[in-house]
């Protein structure tokens, strides 16, 4: 007896799930943290590339500094050293500690534990703040005993090295600013959260930067023969 087919089209029964797609709760969606720890974003590995970026440049610019200051000073008859005003002991101190609080400042903001992030950023703040103003009273004391731009060229190299490092100093303060600002006035859902923790993760690298930076000036400046 032969075999009858039937042309009816197969009917999928009432509750069969069919393929998942994005949306909230499907696969591919983000689920919120509800103010707990920030996963790690690509974002935050883009900042962090080009932090690195930028940074190379302003490694080149001290470099070439460096390589002229150290030229100069096996070549010229005129060289003197340099007394070394004691507030710059201060200043290393201040920003060797604002490296360590904003480290931790990241680290918290990274847990989901705001506030003490903000309370962190504001001190690394006043440790910066602080930071210039004892470069300045170092440069009032100099100036106070003589010790000009021009007055030989070691001297010249102190200020062109220590005003060219605070300067970028001021502008990781200035980015600090904006983040304490971005943090504040804007929203605080979990998408937000994960921006900041980016450029908070990219503005430490620049802050550990200028750190090991100032460290190799002073030896440089005041140590080096």
């Amino acid at each position: 007896m032969a075999t009858m087919v039937t042309g009816t089209r197969p009917v999928t029964k009432k509750g069969t799930s069919g393929p998942k797609l994005p949306g909230p709760g499907g696969n591919g969606s983000r689920r919120s943290n509800g103010g707990g720890r920030i996963p790690e974003e690509p974002l935050s590995r883009r900042y962090r590339i080009g932090m690195w970026v930028g940074l190379a440049s302003i490694f080149m610019m001290f470099t070439s500094l460096t390589s002229a200051y150290i030229v100069r000073a096996a070549s010229a008859n005129d060289w003197k050293p340099l007394p070394m005003p004691r507030m710059l002991l201060l200043s290393t101190g201040l920003i060797l500690i604002s490296s360590v609080t904003l480290e931790l400042g990241r680290r918290q903001l990274r847990a989901g534990r705001q506030a003490r992030y903000v309370r962190l950023l504001l001190l690394t703040m006043a440790l910066g703040f602080g930071f210039l103003f004892t470069q300045l009273s170092a440069w009032r004391d100099l100036i106070r005993q003589g010790v000009y731009v021009s007055t030989h060229p070691h001297s010249s190299f102190f200020y062109l090295l220590t005003g060219a490092h605070g300067v970028h100093l001021f502008g990781g303060l200035v980015a600090l600013i904006y983040l304490f600002f971005r943090w504040g006035l804007g929203s605080r859902d979990n998408s937000a959260a994960a921006g900041n923790a980016a450029a908070v993760d990219a503005l430490t690298i620049y802050w550990h930067f200028m750190d090991g930076l100032w460290l190799y000036l002073f030896l440089l400046l005041f140590f080096w023969r």
